[in-house]
């Protein structure tokens, strides 16, 4: 075998060895707690390696790590910190405490973490062949302690003592860890074990590392503070040779404040057919249900069961209230109760968030009145979206619909709902249902098949048509501004089949009962058939075009142009008069206010200072 694969094989070798001992993913949502002895990073072949130690830590990756038997600048370190070393290897901060002076610098223990500590204290122990220590960091959510107990009975048993006192001063829940030189059915493992709770079986032996035959290293959490759960994945670490002990790690998950829960109001969608939809979003896995009800009671509660199995522990949440009365004013809140370990045998539940009581109303069938606001191109402007919100917070509105382009270009969830919580909140979605359609940029981005978890659209599809009272609505979806086959979709769109569909859906819905006896009609779609300017891709009006041109609409509600503009009826081939909103900026954004009192319909166009623009009577 020559040199080259010599070498080959030996790093291909030492590559599968650094990953032979890698603890499993860590479960979501979840801090990952490690302990480790690591010799001042001596193994059991008297070599002195940092980088081995390190890789161990990194196989692990724990958010939080325990470490001992640490030299600090000694003869026998050759001046190395070793936490130093190990800190910079790892990416994570460290805090060192030393218990005693050795050989012209420190020795001790210390502790790596992912975030910086908020706040450190160091706390003498007795030993009486040298002095001990623990180490208690404060984090965020928690606090977390690291110590090495004396080789002494009586010291071990005095140090648990103030280990206790300790603990008893702490306002979060607190995790210690470390090598306590002492058996499971010890006395002082035995005392420990009266405040705290071993994270680990005791069978899982951790020392000597290359044949381990006791438990001596421990994980544990405070019994005095249980907000917190252990979750499945913990252990030891089948490492050989880095150092004289194996390391240890166990996952556990703190339980949320209530009022952490939630992590969006409930909003309201697709209020038609008897039935509307309530959504929101948490930021923990949860067991949701609504509970609801008229004259202002919550007598009835909404859960979720799919194929016999409670639909729970999850952060995304959509409830249908079906056969709901028309006309009826209902109350309805929002419960979600958090799910912190969810496994085959084992359930545990942390605390339960409510929100507050919301109204809505579904208008009957022959109801006349009502008004709406008609949003489009916001892009995701947060102050445009505050400007508008001022404008129309005393128009005393029945339902919104976000005529495409507000949430753009979608990259991932996170995106996604911030923009969408952001524009339900201001408009008060909570009691006023929300429409969303979908514009050429809620179709791009990673998150956009995505779009579909969060909004309901109208329902399976992205067009449709509804009644608010005696008025019909038809939404359609015009799909993207370009030819499928453009160089910028890559062939993973196929819009002119889109547009087929719904050509024969719009045939079939002029056709319909509800459409013909609908007193008014509206229609709306983001990117305009008509009026979309001279030499524009317009694969719509090619597609819908003979199906409109005699259509008895009311008027079309567009945007995507953004630039205003009214085309009264038949001055650009439309049968119906044509509204197309404006854009993204200040200067010319629009609101549209759709309003019918009687049998009378009017369309108010404001811009954002509230100054009128339009006014057409129906």
């Amino acid at each position: 075998m020559n040199r080259r694969k010599i070498l080959f094989v030996l790093g291909l070798f030492a590559l599968i060895s650094s990953f032979a001992y890698a603890a499993p993913l860590q479960e979501q949502n979840s801090i990952r707690l490690m302990s480790y002895n690591v010799r001042n990073a001596r193994g059991l072949d008297n070599v002195t390696d940092y980088q081995r130690v390190a890789d161990v830590i990194n196989s692990v990756k724990p958010d939080i790590l325990a470490v001992q038997e640490l030299d600090s600048v000694t003869g026998r370190s050759k001046g190395v910190d070793v936490l130093d070393e190990l800190s910079r290897k790892t990416l994570m901060f460290p805090t060192y405490a030393p218990a005693i002076d050795y050989d012209g610098g420190k020795y001790g223990l210390g502790v790596l973490s992912k975030e910086r500590p908020l706040s450190v204290k160091r706390v003498p122990l007795p030993g009486r062949e040298e002095a001990r220590m623990l180490l208690i960091v404060e984090l965020e959510g928690y606090y977390f302690g690291c110590t090495h107990l004396s080789l002494n009975h009586e010291d071990r048993l005095q140090s648990v003592d103030i280990i206790k006192r300790e603990a008893e001063k702490l306002d979060k829940p607190f995790f210690l860890a470390g090598d306590m030189n002492s058996k499971p059915d010890s006395p002082e493992q035995i005392a420990l074990n009266d405040v705290f709770t071993s994270l680990l079986p005791p069978q899982t032996n951790t020392y000597p590392a290359d044949e381990p035959n006791v438990c001596i290293d421990y994980i544990y959490g405070y019994k005095g503070m249980e907000n917190w759960s252990r979750l499945t994945n913990r252990g030891v670490i089948e490492e050989k040779v880095a150092s004289d002990h194996r390391p240890l790690y166990v996952e556990v998950r703190l339980h949320a404040d209530a009022d952490k829960i939630f992590r969006t109001k409930p909003y309201l969608q697709r209020p038609i057919d008897g039935g509307i939809t309530i959504s929101w979003l948490t930021n923990v896995p949860v067991h949701s249900w609504v509970e609801y009800g008229v004259d202002g009671k919550l007598d009835q509660q909404l859960h979720v069961y799919l194929d016999g199995q409670m639909l729970c522990n999850n952060y995304l949440h959509t409830f249908r209230l079906e056969d709901l009365i028309p006309g009826q004013t209902y109350s309805y809140r929002v419960c979600s109760r958090e799910i912190a370990v969810y496994e085959a045998y084992r359930k545990e539940f942390g605390k339960t968030a409510v929100s507050e009581t919301y109204t809505f109303r579904l208008p009957t069938e022959k109801e006349t009145d009502f008004t709406a606001v008609i949003l489009n191109d916001l892009h995701q402007r947060k102050g445009l979206v505050d400007q508008i919100s001022e404008v129309i917070k005393d128009v005393g509105y029945d339902f919104v619909v976000f005529n495409g382009d507000n949430i753009d270009d979608p990259g991932n969830e996170a995106q996604a709902v911030n923009s969408m919580s952001y524009m339900n909140e201001k408009v008060g979605a909570e009691s006023t249902p929300v429409f969303y359609l979908r514009g050429n940029h809620e179709i791009r981005g990673a998150y956009s098949i995505g779009l579909r978890d969060l909004l309901e659209y109208m329902g399976e599809k992205t067009y449709g048509a509804f009644n608010w009272g005696d008025t019909r609505f038809v939404i359609l979806d015009c799909g993207e501004d370009k030819d499928d086959g453009h160089r910028e979709y890559f062939g993973l769109n196929d819009f002119t089949g889109l547009r087929k569909e719904q050509g024969a859906f719009l045939r079939k819905e002029l056709s319909n009962k509800e459409f013909k006896k609908a007193k008014k009609k509206v229609l709306i779609h983001h990117i305009p058939i008509y009026g979309l300017g001279e030499g524009a891709y317009n694969p719509s009006f090619d597609e819908w075009g003979d199906i409109l041109k005699s259509a008895p609409f009311d008027v079309a509600l567009n945007g995507h142009t953004h630039r205003f503009a009214y085309h009264p009826q038949k001055t650009i081939g439309n049968n119906f008069p044509v509204v197309i909103g404006g854009g993204n900026n200040p200067q010319d954004a629009t609101i549209m206010i759709l309003k019918k009192k009687g049998s009378a319909m009017t369309l108010q166009v404001l811009d954002v200072n509230g100054d009128e623009k339009l006014k057409l009577e129906l």
